[in-house]
């Protein structure tokens, strides 16, 4: 059931997502980037033509950035330890978008992804704050539902 007092003018608040993967339950995401698409433009000219024209190649999606408090799962990293060993295993990732009332706006579903790098915050012993990991993921194709 939709929020009452919602409007499709209403802006979305970017705190209110959900990751899925397939085959992966390891905790919350506290940051996505990189959900983007890109159409590269051929260039090319006719004969004598002292323009150049331009022609829409080929499609190119952006690399998908995950952000999380680090937890014991330990299932993100295997499939980043069986991608460095040349195991390539593919899978979907959604990007789901909430209002308010947890009610699911849209969803970005991004195909065929596997893991490019890893990375964890650096550790001060004189901080407070939570290990981070970060992953990137390669995605062949970005389709948006709602």
């Amino acid at each position: 059931m939709a929020d009452a007092r919602r409007t499709d003018l209403d802006y979305v608040g970017a705190y209110n997502f959900k990751v899925e993967i397939n085959g992966v339950t390891a905790g919350a995401f506290k940051s996505v980037k990189g959900l983007s698409c890109t159409v590269e433009v051929a260039e090319f000219q006719d004969g004598n033509d002292l323009r150049k024209r331009k022609r829409p190649a080929q499609v190119k999606y952006g690399d998908i950035t995950l952000e999380k408090g680090y937890i014991a799962n330990k299932e993100l990293e295997n499939w980043w330890t069986n991608t460095i060993n040349g195991k390539y295993d593919r899978r979907d990732i959604s990007i789901i978008l909430y209002d308010n009332v947890m009610n699911e706006i849209v969803r970005w579903n991004c195909y065929e992804c596997f893991p490019i790098s890893w990375e964890i915050n650096a550790f001060d012993g004189k901080n407070n704050d939570l290990v981070v990991e970060t992953l990137k993921f390669a995605t062949e194709e970005i389709k948006r539902e709602g």
